[in-house]
């Protein structure tokens, strides 16, 4: 904690002696590396009890849709996944260190698999009996969807949050929205299969509330063994860990695999969630999520704040310059990512000059200085050994 911040707090508590001393004395406390390994373990817990939550509420939606499939029935369900990707998004920058999420064991490529084959799960429009759904020799069990998940390929993906935005808004071919699948898809006699998809749907959800539950409970205060118990105990390790995460989230990720391929290629099948045209607010998710572990804190699905020891602390007794140049191009990176508009397949379009083209441009030169800006934040306290995720 620097000295202006101090005597702002003591100033605080000149005017409100009623405020405890010790709270004072924590707050003054210098960030460390097991300070901000266990906060770090809070904001985790945190976003992912939201994010179940969130998806538990989704998967309510798709109940009542599956129940009795309207046009208002689809409209909420395909809402309530756009509102649990607002939570998921933020917690990508848990990743990428051999944590829960995606060590040997981890679920993440049946959570978040991408870019996705759709006629792996239905029909489309060039292969109308395609996929699992049309084949009813294929049990629609959780067992099953996992097992064929990436079976004989990285894009034929069977599960997790693009599988559901599939099935609830089917294939994008307008260039001015997303898809726009009928809810006359789900509704036997109306369409082949109804039945086969109304099931795929609810057991795909399922086991998406399956894995997020696994996560929650690995991070889970309190639990002897667990993943977070380990974690919190790691010191500078665990630190090391949080930085690889944002590190690799910011430049092979975000900036590689989201949003440099898909400029390059401009083409649709490159885009993340390319069935909804939500890919502008992942890019904000994932930019924010970084942000949020950077500074310590994370708004709660709740409005409540965490808010706790952040790595720019502990940087910044290290080294002040690079604690303010990071949090400022962390800053400016989030900024620059709410610029990009929907849907996210037409700003990839045109020559380098097009305005959508730069404004993608301009998140991807942010995200891999922020990177380099991480790895000598990383430096100032001391941690030499990073293997981030390259493009």
């Amino acid at each position: 904690m620097n000295k202006r911040r101090f005597l702002a707090l003591a100033a605080t508590a000149a005017v409100l002696p009623s405020w405890p001393l010790t709270l004072l004395a924590q707050a003054a406390t210098p960030a460390s590396f097991a300070s901000v390994s266990k906060h770090y373990a809070v904001l985790v817990s945190a976003a992912y009890d939201d994010t179940l939550a969130a998806a538990q509420a989704l998967q309510a939606a798709v109940g009542a849709f599956t129940r009795q499939p309207t046009a208002e029935s689809l409209a909420a369900a395909r809402q309530a996944w756009l509102d649990a990707r607002e939570w998921y998004g933020q917690t990508e920058a848990f990743r990428f260190y051999g944590g829960p999420i995606d060590d040997d064991k981890g679920p993440e490529g049946r959570i978040n698999a991408w870019p996705m084959d759709e006629s792996f799960v239905d029909g489309t429009r060039d292969r109308p009996t395609a996929g699992l759904i049309n084949d009813r020799k294929a049990p629609i069990t959780k067992a099953h969807l996992s097992k064929m998940n990436e079976r004989g390929g990285e894009e034929n993906i069977a599960t997790g949050w693009h599988a559901i935005e599939f099935l609830l808004w089917g294939q994008d071919s307008s260039d001015n929205g997303p898809g726009d699948r009928s809810f006359e898809d789900f509704v036997d006699g109306k369409r082949p299969q109804a039945d086969r998809r109304r099931r795929y749907l609810t057991v795909v959800t399922e086991l998406l509330i399956d894995d997020l539950r696994f996560l929650a409970t690995a991070w889970k205060p309190g639990v002897r063994g667990n993943y977070r118990a380990r974690f919190e105990a790691g010191g500078q390790e665990s630190v090391r860990k949080i930085i690889v995460g944002l590190g690799s989230l910011s430049r092979g990720e975000l900036a590689g695999e989201r949003l440099e391929v898909a400029l390059n290629t401009q083409d649709q099948e490159d885009e993340h969630s390319c069935f909804s045209d939500n890919t502008h607010r992942d890019a904000v998710n994932n930019a924010l999520g970084i942000e949020n572990v950077w500074l310590g804190q994370y708004r709660r699905r709740d409005g409540s704040t965490v808010q706790g020891a952040s790595l720019r602390e502990l940087v910044q007794a290290r080294d002040p310059a690079v604690a303010e140049r990071t949090t400022r191009q962390i800053s400016q990176s989030v900024a620059a990512a709410r610029e990009i508009r929907a849907p996210f397949d037409q700003e990839i379009l045109g020559d380098d000059n097009a305005p959508g083209r730069r404004r993608i441009k301009t998140v991807i030169d942010s995200l891999v200085q922020q990177s380099k800006d991480l790895v000598d934040a990383a430096s100032a306290i001391g941690i030499t050994q990073l293997t981030l995720v390259n493009p």
